[in-house]
């Protein structure tokens, strides 16, 4: 007997609160403590995004990806690095958790001890999404977009899915096809100017 899988595109379930309830930032940190199982954004519209959790494949290229930002990042020695469970409020107003993401540390000095504490008040200057296989790619097309209007300087978006790449960077989407996925990449070739 043959079993058929279909993959299914997931796109995040979408809490619509306002105007019934508006969440204070404090709140929504607690709200994000209290639920800590769960990976939870806030849009600068208000609505709360919930994510399922990813698969195992996906879950490794990102430790993966953690990991070469992370070594990068103690070689380099100009800014720290996040993972995907790190919070930052975008000057949006928007609550978001890229899959890793890394901050000049001139800017992350400047914040206070207590803005480090919890979801900082800034954006990363350069951020990663990884796409897994189940992922809608257009939300995740407009979340980098976000990322780039609100300061970010450099935006990775992989899609492992199609085995590409989208680049962010001044108000510019390029995809790119990925020859070789997280070994040596001999060479980029750019598919399409995106806008």
């Amino acid at each position: 007997m043959t079993e058929a899988t279909t993959q299914v595109e997931n796109s995040p379930l979408v809490l619509h609160l306002q105007p019934i309830i508006n969440l204070t930032d404090e709140q929504f940190f607690e709200f994000c403590q209290i639920n800590r199982d769960l990976r939870i954004e806030r849009m600068a519209t208000g609505e709360l995004l919930i994510m399922p959790p990813t698969g195992s494949n996906t879950g490794n290229r990102n430790a993966k990806l953690n990991q070469q930002l992370a070594n990068w990042t103690d070689a380099d020695g100009t800014g720290i690095e996040f993972d995907s469970s790190s919070g930052f409020t975008l000057p949006n107003g928007a609550k978001v958790s890229p899959d890793a993401a890394w901050v000049k540390l001139e800017r992350w000095n400047a914040l206070t001890p207590e803005q480090q504490k919890t979801f900082a008040p800034i954006c990363p200057d350069f951020v990663v999404e990884l796409r897994s296989a189940s992922d809608n790619l257009t939300p995740l097309k407009t979340k980098m977009q976000e990322y780039i209007d609100n300061g970010a300087l450099l935006g990775w978006l992989i899609d492992c899915k199609k085995r590409q790449v989208y680049i962010a960077i001044l108000n510019r989407l390029w995809q790119f096809s990925i020859l070789k996925y997280f070994g040596k990449i001999e060479y980029l070739t750019i598919s399409k100017k995106l806008k």
